[in-house]
């Protein structure tokens, strides 16, 4: 779809007074190759309602709003790009929804209907607990296209026996498929975070990997990777597991075991709990 003209996105914050703000994780994106390769990576868009977080001056929502989508529903909690998109929303009539809300406190799917998408370059100080939000209702999106620092994104797709695989390993992979997109130079970003940037998607599997409850997998992969350097015996004691009932040798360590593993640690500590 062809877009109106618009003020460089430059002119945009000039205008709006957008300086970043650390305390909001804020680090824009302003080159729209990058932002259209991200919307690529996000697969096909056509009759989908994506979703965006935190669009600042709105980099990434001209390309979204560029691509097949049926409309982009922008999460802004800073008033000040709220403004800047309201200009952008007047130039893509009903296509562009702007919400002013905390994304952490928001329920996406009650004000987005479905087929969802969620696309965002992410705050950097709220990714992870956006993402663990998320995926307590992943059959809620077709997929999440999401950028991370890089350290986190690893951690996302990190496997056994890798200094980054642990708890959000686990979580993540027992609910989607995962897989990395890209790397954005820190160079890319206005102001230039410390750390490069990782694009990746995660795919909702048809079903977990493994039958588990949430909360038990939880406290499992918490006790175990809470003293990840010690035998299982001992880091999981406290939870008085059999660890042979569940295949699982009291001499590995935490970083050695699969998330089906986990899992079956996970239905041990349920079943105990009733």
């Amino acid at each position: 779809m062809t877009a109106p003209a618009l003020p460089t996105l430059r002119d945009v914050i000039k205008r709006h007074g957008l300086g970043a703000r650390r305390s909001l994780g804020q680090h824009f994106l302003l080159d729209g190759n990058l932002t259209d390769r991200i919307v690529r990576a996000a697969g096909p868009l056509e009759g989908i309602n994506v979703i965006e977080i935190g669009p600042g001056p709105g980099g990434l929502t001209r390309s979204l709003l560029a691509s097949p989508a049926q409309r982009v529903y922008a999460i802004e909690k800073d008033r000040r790009c709220q403004a800047a998109m309201a200009e952008l929303a007047t130039a893509h009539a009903d296509r562009l929804h702007i919400i002013s809300d905390d994304a952490l406190e928001t329920d996406l799917p009650s004000l987005v209907p479905e087929p969802r998408k969620i696309v965002a370059n992410l705050p950097y100080n709220v990714g992870t607990p956006l993402l663990l939000r998320w995926l307590r209702q992943i059959d809620a999106y077709e997929s999440l296209t999401l950028m991370f620092q890089s350290e986190v994104a690893d951690r996302l797709v990190a496997v056994p026996r890798t200094k980054p695989y642990g708890r959000l390993s686990i979580i993540t992979q027992w609910l989607c498929e995962i897989t990395a997109a890209f790397n954005v130079s820190k160079d890319a970003f206005t102001p230039p975070p410390k750390v490069a940037s990782t694009v990746v998607n995660l795919i909702p599997r048809a079903a977990p990997l493994a039958p588990a409850d949430w909360s038990s997998l939880e406290t499992v992969t918490a006790a175990a990777f809470g003293q990840r350097r010690k035998m299982l015996r001992a880091s999981l004691k406290s939870l008085n597991l059999d660890l042979a009932a569940a295949g699982v040798e009291g001499t590995a360590r935490a970083e050695e075991l699969g998330v089906a593993a986990f899992c079956a640690l996970a239905r041990l500590h349920g079943a105990r709990q009733g």
